[in-house]
């Protein structure tokens, strides 16, 4: 039997408590304890989630106990904290994205690189039953050769204002979901990124940030890509990918609340969408945690790299100096 894997988890809010939720249910998986600064604000934590919750960071990173470190606090926090984690030798699993800077991120590459410790990258979407399978469908060449490849990303409702201001944009925030999507599901690196974008939901950001945006993505495969994001889709959480291709075109639509239509005399009517990543990834997450604790135990590489990484934050800094230019933007390589 193979050794208890004892993690810490930095973080207790909202994804934070969505993982150790997670944890606490796996075979074989001992969390012993969660950090968040504002652990005196949160005194119900320990009774509905089983673990202890301490303020200091430092008491997960120098616990000689913990193998791994799931790094769940805000951005500008990741660099740092994963620095401190691969120095005390700790594997480590990070929300995206690493940082909101290319020279932190890498930075913070070279030292997981010089400990020599595992580390993947925070990205459910690749986890995704549905979405996995359309990736299939690209690997095996079910559809040919891939030409075309659309991601639509709408969320249920915007965020406050609040969380604008700190969230590090609509690109680096929300589509770097589906920048990473994109290279995952094409195979292929993006060479060129075009952005558009607008303040039509909350027009009280404009000039902070957008919450609708086009992006397309040219491919160094061939492929030709389109990301659209929006805040707010009053109808749920909107989340559908298509691949087309020579031979033919797979498609993902979304998880409904059930798969039920009532067909009456004033039309066919069916569920709205999941209500919002809580509902509609939560297997996903299972399983991207589940594949890191794999690749722990039989020492094995991670299946989300510090490269993707790298890359995904890559195509959010091209959008962004797009959408800033107006003008077409080559996407820096490793």
């Amino acid at each position: 039997m193979s050794k208890e894997l004892v993690v810490g988890v930095i973080g207790g809010g909202r994804i934070g408590k969505l993982h150790t939720n997670n944890l606490v249910r796996m075979a074989g998986v001992k969390v012993k304890k969660v950090a968040d600064i504002f652990a005196d604000k949160m005194p119900d934590f320990e009774k509905e989630v089983g673990v202890p919750l301490v303020a200091d960071f430092d008491e997960i990173l120098t616990d000689d106990e913990i193998d791994a470190v799931f790094i769940c606090s805000p951005t500008d926090t990741h660099a740092e904290l994963i620095k401190k984690a691969a120095k005390a030798g700790k594997h480590i699993f990070c929300e995206k994205p690493i940082s909101s800077s290319d020279e932190e991120t890498l930075s913070a590459y070279e030292v997981v690189k010089e400990a020599g410790v595992k580390f993947q990258l925070g990205v459910n979407r690749r986890f995704d039953r549905n979405f996995a399978q359309v990736k299939e469908h690209v690997t095996s060449g079910a559809i040919g050769d891939i030409q075309l490849l659309r991601i639509d990303s709408r969320d249920p409702e915007a965020p406050p204002l609040s969380y604008v201001k700190s969230s590090g944009g609509l690109f680096f925030d929300m589509m770097i979901h589906d920048f990473d999507m994109a290279r995952f599901i094409a195979g292929s690196e993006v060479e060129e990124v075009y952005a558009t974008g607008e303040a039509l939901v909350n027009p009280e950001i404009k000039g902070i940030d957008i919450d609708t945006a086009v992006v397309t993505l040219k491919f160094e495969n061939g492929c030709l890509g389109v990301i659209s994001n929006s805040r707010q889709a009053v109808y749920g959480y909107d989340q559908r990918l298509e691949a087309f291709g020579s031979k033919g075109a797979s498609q993902a639509e979304n998880e409904l609340v059930n798969n039920v239509t009532l067909s009456d005399v004033e039309g066919v009517h069916s569920q709205k969408p999941l209500h919002f990543f809580l509902e509609r990834y939560n297997d996903a997450y299972i399983a991207e945690v589940e594949q890191f604790l794999d690749a722990i135990r039989n020492n094995t590489e991670t299946v989300v790299t510090f490269e993707d990484g790298i890359m995904a934050q890559r195509l959010a800094f091209a959008a962004n100096e797009s959408l800033k230019t107006g003008q077409p933007v080559r996407v820096k390589k490793i």
